[in-house]
């Protein structure tokens, strides 16, 4: 039984995709902070759902406390590890900076110490659309350059890939980075905005459309992307011998290390997205039409043609199916 060590359990992504690894027959140990950035009784409920399964265990700490993690990690003795923790949301970043620096810079190294002195098969850490930051050439391509990001948020995330891409070189820790195009879907955060619209829109209060609507997403859906995240474990960057990379790949040419975008590869018109939430719930929005926010973007769109030829996968939910499953588990949890 493959041992697989997932950071943020508790969270939108890790809870999904420990739920999906559990189903395939993985010994999951989840590692999870259980901040209060948003409801923490969610968290609970997620972490309570695993625990269902006699495969799962968990450890409940912070990233940036070493000895714990290490103690963890070293009781665990993971063969795989994917870390998904870490201060997560844009505007928060605006706000208090520095969480983002203690938890995913300093608690990103840790994973990565941890994982080279484990010497584990396979590293997968979580990065972002937001590291491409002010590139207007779409749909981005992992190869495209990536020198502009716009909050501190995104800046965490690019040195992440950057750190990651030095401890590939240096101790041979294959590793995936993978970036994240706008997830949604059931048991999500409640600071997203697909959320918060439809918390809004079921309780008769006005919903905030930045840039007045004007601003695209590659919105995907969630179990696409753990889909995505769960072929990847078995794709194992190798150092290319000769430093040649085959085009289009973003294999490093000195390290075993790759980045691969998640997305649906479908740019959607906020206005649009905000159309289906409104036909998914039977219910039109009161409109609050609001100037662009400071680090936002006007789009993101993914090609995410790296992930369909090293795994044969594309993701695929329509956005409209993914919206009404979102609304059927948002109404059964909160008995509307």
């Amino acid at each position: 039984m493959r041992r697989v060590l997932i950071t943020g359990t508790a969270g939108f992504i890790g809870f999904h995709l420990a739920k999906l690894l559990l189903a395939e027959g993985f010994r999951v140990h989840g590692f999870d902070g259980m901040t209060d950035y948003y409801d923490v009784r969610l968290k609970q409920r997620r972490h309570a759902m695993l625990l269902q399964s006699p495969n799962f265990s968990m450890t409940e700490g912070m990233l940036e406390d070493q000895a714990l993690f290490d103690t963890m990690a070293g009781e665990f003795q993971p063969e795989i590890i994917v870390h998904l923790a870490g201060q997560a949301g844009v505007r928060y970043s605006l706000e208090n900076p520095r969480a983002y620096l203690e938890t995913n810079v300093i608690g990103t190294f840790n994973v990565m110490e941890a994982a080279r002195r484990l010497e584990v098969e396979h590293l997968l850490m979580a990065s972002t659309s937001s590291v491409y930051g002010a590139n207007t050439e779409m749909p981005f391509h992992e190869t495209d350059r990536t020198e502009t990001q716009l909050t501190i948020y995104a800046a965490t995330k690019k040195a992440n890939e950057s750190m990651g891409h030095a401890y590939a070189h240096l101790w041979n820790i294959p590793t995936t980075m993978f970036r994240f195009f706008t997830v949604y879907g059931t048991w999500g955060r409640p600071d997203l905005a697909y959320y918060k619209f439809v918390d809004a829109i079921l309780d008769d209060r006005p919903i905030d459309i930045y840039n007045h609507g004007d601003m695209f997403r590659d919105f995907t859906y969630v179990d696409d992307l753990v889909r995505g995240i769960r072929l990847l474990i078995d794709v194992k960057p190798v150092r290319p011998e000769d430093g040649i990379v085959p085009e289009g790949d973003s294999l490093s040419p000195v390290a075993p290390y790759r980045v691969v975008n998640i997305g649906n590869s479908e740019k959607v018109r906020l206005l649009d997205f905000v159309d289906a939430i409104e036909q998914s719930l039977g219910k039109k929005a009161q409109r609050n039409y609001m100037p662009m926010q400071l680090g936002d973007v006007y789009a993101t769109w993914a090609n995410a043609d790296l992930l369909q030829k090293l795994t044969g996968y594309k993701p695929q939910t329509d956005l409209r199916d993914g919206i009404d499953k979102f609304v059927t588990w948002y109404r059964e949890y909160y008995d509307i």
